[in-house]
């Protein structure tokens, strides 16, 4: 199906994350920060970015925000994976160029459904 590219500094949300986009048929490339899921998105091109916030060399909203400025990547979907729920912490990814910001926890079949239906709005599934 669709190449994904995950960025998340959690061993354990990372791996779940993961595991649930590779069940749902997807192909899944993980970074472990927001400086190498800036590299890596050049580098893959995948069909969808999926950010974690708070991580380390690098925010998932300076990641998001570089993404979106440069030319070859800006049209790449984001979307923000956070325990940061916030309306100014929502506000602030969404204005970084995110179009979706899902809560931790999140269940898996939730995850996978929000994913798809994003990729079918860009005709990336």
């Amino acid at each position: 199906m669709a190449k994904i590219l995950i960025a998340e500094d959690e061993p354990d949300i990372r791996d779940l994350v993961a595991f649930t986009l590779r069940f749902a048929g997807h192909e899944v490339v993980a970074v472990t920060n927001g400086m190498e899921a800036l590299l890596s998105t050049s580098e893959e091109m995948p069909d969808l970015v999926v950010l974690d916030v708070r991580m380390p060399q690098m925010t998932g909203y300076e990641a998001c925000r570089r993404i979106k400025a440069d030319p070859a990547t800006r049209d790449i979907p984001v979307i923000f994976l956070s325990a940061k729920g916030q309306e100014s912490e929502i506000n602030e990814g969404l204005a970084a160029g995110a179009y979706d910001y899902l809560l931790k926890p999140f269940g898996p079949d939730e995850l996978a459904q929000r994913i798809g239906e994003l990729l079918r709005e860009f005709g990336k599934s």
